[in-house]
């Protein structure tokens, strides 16, 4: 009797050789090399989000051609999709190859930073040592080389570094070198976070450019990260660069997991019964149109399923930057959020070539790095007079979580949290007094925490308005500047229950100069809602109990008060 063992799934490796030699389950990308070889562009920049195979990608493009490992790496391919490929296998081994990886160059202070680069390029020539020996490099190469890995080399050295390996190995072997540049805008975006990005982005662009612009020791180059970053000028005046984010069709199935592979692999692990949940947390990512489910989120979930269903990718790192452009945006990013939190779409210009010291400069930017950085998905991309316009969506629940999370936090950091709650307590039960003190305590906070005066509450009511969609969609629809009746009413708290109650929240804001009280201002607001007759779609749902707020900022002051005609039979 013969036992067949099911292959185990090794997540967070990247390790090509590793994973094959292994015989652990492996997603066939091997087409990448005859894409990567097809394409007439000598340096290729493929741009995608974190943990969508792109260090693992990179690494067997290194097994495949490295001139140094040819004999224990050439049954590696054997059974794989490249094998068929005749006259592409027969370059398997034949060039020397030089694969770097930034992922790790994250650094609190410029100094450590560069203590960090010594170490790369210290370890990626330690790799090479066996130049030293070659009779093919000058006694100046090999004080160069030594100067290099003993880490005591000059910043400017440090920044010709790849650019020198390359002249040593192409003098050594008599052929130009493959060159696989992984993650290289970690750097940048961990020193824009850390205040030394002007330092560093001169010494990343020296290295780079040293290496791939008009260098005659390379033979191609594909390089990969999460933005484009072109406007950097790390890139500026490369000759024939092809660069392909996610919004391009080049390269669009070899990075993430695309349905046939992963109908394939539910079948190899019998999880057919899930597909359709997949599908909801971690399917939704569109590259160059084509669909694409998040690789670390699939094989986390089917390697642990008794756990059910996580948000493995976004719980795998801190998101600091998202998290501080999306504080940090205006009130129409807030608007726009939550419109993305509902389920709808909002349409954008995209700018795949964003300067990173200039995102958070304007919406337009943020909303970029989002959709870059595989936080939002573009269902629909229209170029017009050369800009990209999309429309934007949140990809799956797996991301929904996360700015849900994000959301309660702004709530969490402006209150208590026992407070947070029982503000949204006191007022979906129609205690009106106490809400009326917290959320007064609420803007107080607020207005300090999202640093705007009193004279611009709007961030505050968005930041309310987001509170109430994440936390009360159990049991409530929360909507608001929609339409009801003859008029548009701020928000209304539906509740999923008829017999709850219905809340109606009219805001309105009294500018300083004006000469209007707090207390006209609220009989204006409550005069709207029922002239307006806002009531009429709750009233519609069958909801007959109703509660109908005005919620007046006028300076600092707030004043929450309720309309004294509410077709309510609670006690308030």
């Amino acid at each position: 009797m013969v036992i067949k063992i099911k292959k185990g799934i090794y997540v967070g490796t990247s390790d090509f050789k590793e994973l094959i030699e292994g015989n652990h389950y492996f997603v066939d990308k091997t087409m990448l090399i005859k894409e990567f070889l097809e394409n007439g562009a000598k340096i290729i920049l493929t741009p995608r989000p974190r943990r969508f195979g792109k260090t693992l990608n990179l690494g067997m493009l290194k097994y495949f051609f490295d001139i140094r490992t040819e004999e224990e790496t050439k049954d590696l391919f054997k059974g794989l999709k490249i094998e068929n490929e005749k006259e592409i296998m027969k370059l398997q081994g034949e060039y020397p190859v030089i694969y770097v990886t930034f992922k790790n160059q994250k650094y609190a202070t410029y100094e450590q930073f560069i203590d960090g680069i010594g170490l790369l390029m210290s370890n990626l020539y330690k790799e090479h040592e066996y130049l030293l020996q070659s009779d093919k490099l000058t006694e100046y190469d090999k004080e160069d080389f030594i100067e290099i890995i003993s880490k005591k080399s000059t910043i400017s050295s440090l920044a010709e570094a790849i650019s020198m390996l390359m002249n040593f190995m192409n003098k050594h072997y008599g052929k130009k070198v493959m060159l696989f540049i992984d993650e290289y805008d970690v750097p940048i975006q961990e020193a824009y976070l850390k205040g030394y990005y002007e330092e560093m982005i001169s010494i990343i662009r020296i290295m780079l450019t040293a290496a791939l612009k008009d260098n005659i020791n390379l033979e191609k180059s594909l390089i990969t990260g999460i933005l484009r970053v072109a406007k950097e000028s790390i890139f500026s005046g490369l000759n024939n660069l092809e660069v392909d984010t996610i919004l391009s069709f080049g390269f669009n199935d070899k990075f993430g997991f695309v349905e046939e592979e992963i109908k394939a692999l539910i079948e190899y692990y019998n999880a057919e019964e899930e597909s359709e949940n997949i599908k909801k947390w971690y399917n939704g990512y569109i590259f160059g149109g084509t669909t694409i489910y998040n690789p670390w989120s699939v094989l986390n979930y089917l390697k642990r399923s008794r756990e059910g269903f996580m948000p493995y990718w976004i719980n795998s790192s801190s998101n600091d930057l998202i998290r501080r452009l999306l504080l940090k945006g205006d009130n129409n990013l807030k608007i726009d959020l939550e419109k993305l939190i509902e389920g709808n779409s909002i349409n954008k210009k995209v700018d795949d070539t964003i300067v990173m010291a200039e995102v958070e400069d304007s919406n337009e930017n943020i909303w970029s790095f989002l959709t870059l950085s595989g936080y939002l998905k573009a269902v629909k991309t229209e170029n017009i007079k050369g800009k990209l316009h999309c429309e934007l969506k949140i990809p799956n629940e797996e991301v929904h979580i996360f700015y849900e999370n994000l959301i309660e936090k702004w709530f969490q950091d402006s209150v208590t949290n026992q407070k947070y709650e029982l503000m949204l307590n006191t007022l979906t039960s129609g205690n009106i007094e106490i809400f009326a003190g917290l959320f007064r305590e609420f803007v107080i906070n607020n207005l300090s925490y999202f640093d705007i005066s009193g004279k611009e509450p709007e961030r505050v009511y968005h930041a309310f308005v987001l509170g109430m969609l994440v936390s009360l969609s159990e049991d409530y629809e929360v909507k608001s500047n929609k339409e009801s009746g003859y008029g548009r009413y701020d928000v209304m708290i539906i509740p999923k229950d008829i017999s709850k109650l219905g809340i109606i929240i009219e805001f309105k804001k009294i500018d300083y100069f004006l000469d209007y009280t707090i207390e006209q201002g609220t009989e204006m607001a409550l005069q709207q809602i029922e002239e307006k007759k806002y009531e009429a779609e709750l009233l519609q749902k069958g909801i007959k109990d109703i509660i109908k707020l005005a919620i007046v900022f006028k300076g600092k002051d707030v004043k929450v008060t309720q309309g004294k005609n509410d077709k309510t039979t609670l006690s308030h």
